[in-house]
């Protein structure tokens, strides 16, 4: 479980985030949505450390992240898996070698054990035979569930993925959702999803935040989505809506 409490951030003189509060519960997608520059990127890397908030707190299972000692920081790293926008894979690496990295980084199992469990994850996603091409051999698509491997590969407790379906077609993207739920769902993973996509939204939202402008604005699930009386989020909704239709 994740707990956020009053997580406030600012850049020069600009508020990018104003006191978010939230909980994310294991085995369940929570989706944070809004436009572009509403905070969410920035509310993620708080989250996983990549940003220091200038305030609030953020509990993984009770531990503060933000005010932990340097080795218990690293456990809680250990346990998460990020799925980053650009799947930020490593050009001059193979499939399986991508996969493998945080094993490498940051266990010292044996080799074949490193092996044995990149494959297995390749496998969960699909790709066992694409194991030794390189990156620049595979679709955008399989890039993504090559990155979703390799964000699983620790067994992480919590699994945060940034616009998973940024630059997929729209078949892609519902496959990357299944995926992802089905991986939450198998692993009781506390998994955090950043997106714009309607698909996911109406699809994978167990919980929905919606932020604008810097601030939470309402808070619900897929089913509730399209019954809230905020006019922000209705106006978000409907041009996200537009733009799937567009896309199909």
């Amino acid at each position: 479980m994740i707990d956020i409490k009053h997580i406030a951030k600012t850049f020069g003189d600009r508020q990018v985030l104003a006191g978010i509060d939230g909980s994310f519960q294991p085995g369940q997608t929570s989706l944070i949505i809004g436009g572009s520059g509403t905070g969410k990127s920035v509310l993620l890397k708080c989250m996983i450390g990549l940003i220091k908030p200038d305030e609030g707190e953020v509990l993984y299972d009770g531990r503060n992240f933000l005010t932990v000692n340097e080795d218990d920081q690293k456990v809680i790293r250990r346990e998460m898996g990020v799925l980053f926008q650009g799947s930020a894979l490593f050009d001059s690496k193979t499939v399986l070698e991508n996969v493998r990295f945080p094993l490498d980084m940051l266990t010292d199992h044996a080799e074949n054990d490193k092996l044995d469990r990149a494959r297995e994850c390749l496998q969960r996603v699909g790709l066992e035979e694409a194991a030794d091409r390189m990156p620049s051999e595979i679709s955008g698509g399989m890039k993504k569930r090559v990155g979703i491997a390799r964000a699983i590969v620790l067994n992480p407790k919590y699994l945060f993925c940034d616009e998973p379906n940024s630059g997929l077609d729209p078949l892609t993207s519902i496959k990357i959702d299944q995926l992802i739920k089905e991986i939450t769902d198998e692993y009781k993973i506390t998994t955090v999803v950043i997106t714009h996509d309607m698909n996911s939204m109406m699809e994978i939202g167990d919980k929905i935040m919606f932020l604008y402008e810097g601030k939470k604005l309402w808070e619900g699930n897929s089913a509730t989505l399209t019954q809230s009386n905020v006019s922000e989020l209705n106006e978000f909704i409907f041009a996200s809506k537009l733009i799937r239709d567009m896309q199909h």
